[in-house]
């Protein structure tokens, strides 16, 4: 079964065309500057990219585009849309009403809307993309798979906030975590890898990108994670705060003369390493500015390893132990000696990694030595394999 995996932004759609049975990538994508100019980024496997300038003044548009390079005559990874037996769509916030990926139809779409509130910066562009794919391609299956479904197995000791209850009742505040579709891969394919039993495990996943959260994984099933309503509460990331004192948001506020907005504006694009490095929320430019001598930009990259390992130690003690910790995404994947800085404070777990082992970036790999008493890997992360996966277990039991 070949599935086409759609991501979509406010202005971008990340796409990739993926055979379900291999989990071979056919060919990737994206769609950029959606309604200003337009670009499309294309590539088949084992081809060079093709970057092209097409007007996409709407997402309609960006997915007419794609449709037209992935059938290309010349260098398309299929012959025609006939190819395609379904699309997969990654939508954000599912709220409560999802525990799992779901078949997309009219009903299924209003209670995508009813989320909005919840994810008002991902949930509509994500509608708006499936809505110009079933209007360019009426009649094929689609999926939603939702970030927050993974996490719907969490207890209402963790996912819920010490407010007056009426608030969850009334209006649904409570903790649902991100990246739900990432830390459900990663615990699968960590499992594989070392050949443990997925439903007797205990697994803490650190996401460690741009935005970054962390997760323990109890037999299969999420329990905790470090993302609560939103994707602001938890680590400290490229640009938001992660957990901070609300008295301290008030307090900014008032000297600054912010008002609500304007304040949640700095703790979500001018805070994280951006605002405490003063330098860039790149990790690779902090890096570098760090290894140059520069405090701040240290003292960030300090502050992010540390909140990590703090998570680390919460879930270890959440699930009354750990067997496995996992690191993945661009930093968590690539960057050596976060996942030394991490693991420094986890001596107390019995956790030890090899400093050869650990000099890996990216790829598949045990970094642990063989006296540490929790396994520690790097698993690079495919949601989009996920997707795909998912969408063909639905339409396939249709």
């Amino acid at each position: 079964m070949k599935i086409l995996v759609i991501n979509c932004g406010s202005s971008s759609l990340k796409y990739q065309v993926i055979d379900s049975e291999s989990e071979e990538v056919l060919c990737k994508g994206l769609c950029e500057r959606i309604g200003i100019d337009g670009r499309l980024v294309y590539q088949k496997a084992g081809l060079d990219k093709e970057v092209t300038e097409i007007a996409m003044p709407t997402h309609k548009e960006a997915v007419a585009s794609v449709i037209e390079a992935i059938t290309n005559d010349k260098t398309g990874a299929i012959a025609s849309l006939d190819e395609i037996d379904a699309v997969g769509h990654r939508v954000v916030h599912g709220g409560e009403k999802f525990a799992e990926s779901a078949l997309i139809t009219d009903e299924m779409i209003k209670v995508v809307e009813e989320c909005n509130d919840l994810a008002p910066l991902h949930n509509p562009a994500n509608i708006i993309g499936i809505n110009a794919c079933r209007e360019l391609m009426p009649g094929k299956p689609m999926v939603g798979v939702f970030d927050t479904a993974f996490h719907q197995t969490m207890p209402q000791q963790a996912y819920m906030y010490a407010v007056p209850y009426k608030y969850y009742e009334q209006y649904g505040v409570r903790r649902y975590g991100f990246h739900g579709t990432s830390h459900s891969y990663v615990s699968k394919r960590v499992c594989e890898m070392d050949g443990c039993d997925l439903k007797n495990s205990k697994i803490i996943v650190c996401h460690i990108g741009n935005g970054a959260s962390c997760c323990a994984v109890l037999n299969g099933e999420s329990v905790d994670t470090s993302m609560g309503l939103s994707p602001l509460e938890g680590l400290v990331m490229g640009t938001r705060s992660g957990d901070i004192d609300p008295s301290a948001v008030e307090f900014m506020a008032k000297k600054e003369g912010l008002d609500f907005a304007g304040v949640m504006n700095v703790l979500n694009k001018e805070s994280g390493a951006l605002g405490v490095s003063g330098i860039s929320s790149d990790f690779r430019d902090l890096i570098a500015a760090s290894a140059k001598g520069d405090k701040r930009a240290k003292l960030a990259m300090d502050m992010i390893a540390y909140r990590i390992a703090k998570y680390v130690g919460a879930y270890a003690a959440a699930m009354n132990g750990a067997d496995i910790i996992c690191f993945t995404a661009g930093l968590g994947e690539n960057n050596a000696a976060l996942r030394q800085a991490v693991c420094d404070h986890l001596g107390f777990m019995g956790v030890e990694l090899d400093a050869t082992r650990n000099d890996v970036a990216g790829e598949e790999r045990l970094v642990s030595s063989d006296a540490s008493k929790v396994k520690v890997y790097v698993v690079p992360t495919n949601e989009e394999v996920m997707i795909a996966r998912d969408t063909a277990s639905i339409v396939s039991n249709m």
